[in-house]
């Protein structure tokens, strides 16, 4: 049997807050807005964001969703077209908001890459594969 990833939900303590910062730095136009659960539109996989108390509700109240985070949970990685794109996207994150934690600098595995946080303490990469001489 196969199994295909359809979406991937990010658990907030403040959904309005952490909604915004997807739609207006990383800029994901939404697609439903509800007080504790948003969906933003994403070519490929789908992308929301839900209330830790909502998944409580769902899952009859179990302790992951209940008990603080502490730590990376997860990190989503933004792939753009070149290395220059990389330096400007993340200096646009950080201009609008995105907590800034690595600039943007040459991988030895042949990315250009840098890592932001969003409003939850999320950290995040955003990258580009250098080109080939």
């Amino acid at each position: 049997m196969k199994v295909k990833l359809e979406g991937i939900t990010v658990l907030a303590n403040d959904v309005s807050a952490l909604a915004r910062f997807y739609r207006e730095v990383i800029g994901f136009p939404v697609v439903i807005e509800e007080d504790h659960y948003v969906e933003f539109e994403n070519a490929g996989v789908r992308l929301a964001i839900c209330s830790k108390p909502l998944m409580a509700d769902n899952t009859r109240q179990h302790h992951s969703f209940i008990e603080e985070r502490k730590g990376q949970a997860f990190e989503l990685n933004f792939e753009c077209d070149s290395p220059k794109a990389v330096h400007d996207l993340y200096e646009e994150f950080v201009a609008k908001g995105a907590t800034p934690i690595t600039e943007p600098m040459t991988k030895e595995w042949g990315h250009t890459t840098g890592f932001f946080a969003d409003p939850e303490g999320n950290i995040h990469s955003i990258f580009a594969v250098n080109p080939t001489e």
